[in-house]
């Protein structure tokens, strides 16, 4: 192989790679609506949340895969039409997050803590749930959102 053909390939897998990242990378604010709601709790109090709403399912597969950091009161909602039970990973998630499990009325089911970033490794609700919220891993001990806790949607 020539050394102009061999960098013509060169040149071009590095600008696909780098193209392909960029994809990865898109904004949160571009790749995803936003919303705001209200966690309740039963020990101390109502919190407003930031939310980024995962509802397509090339939404949802992507989630937050990529991110680097989340702001404090922010999360992404995982809405789906019909409750069922739901499993999430962390495959390209570089945050640790908490999984809030949640039924269709908006109260907690379950929550998985401080998952591992980049595991493979199934997230499971313990029983038909209609939404999951990820948070920054600690929110949910922090804030004292537990399975006594409620979502409450503002839209």
């Amino acid at each position: 192989m020539s050394i102009r053909l061999f960098a013509a390939i060169s040149f071009l897998l590095v600008t696909f790679s780098q193209f392909a990242r960029a994809q990865d990378l898109e904004s949160l604010d571009d790749a995803f609506n936003k919303d705001v709601l209200l966690i309740e709790t039963a020990s101390t109090g109502c919190f407003k949340f930031d939310i980024y709403l995962a509802i397509t399912r090339q939404q949802q597969q992507r989630g937050l895969m990529f991110v680097r950091e989340l702001p404090p009161f922010t999360g992404m909602l995982f809405p789906y039409k019909q409750a069922g039970l739901r499993s999430m990973w962390m495959k390209n998630t570089y945050i640790p997050l908490d999984i809030v499990f949640v039924r269709g009325d908006g109260t907690v089911s379950s929550i998985a803590a401080n998952t591992e970033p980049r595991s493979l490794k199934s997230i499971s609700a313990e029983e038909p749930i209609v939404f999951v919220l990820e948070l920054n891993a600690g929110t949910a001990s922090t804030l004292g959102i537990d399975n006594k806790s409620k979502l409450v949607f503002l839209n």
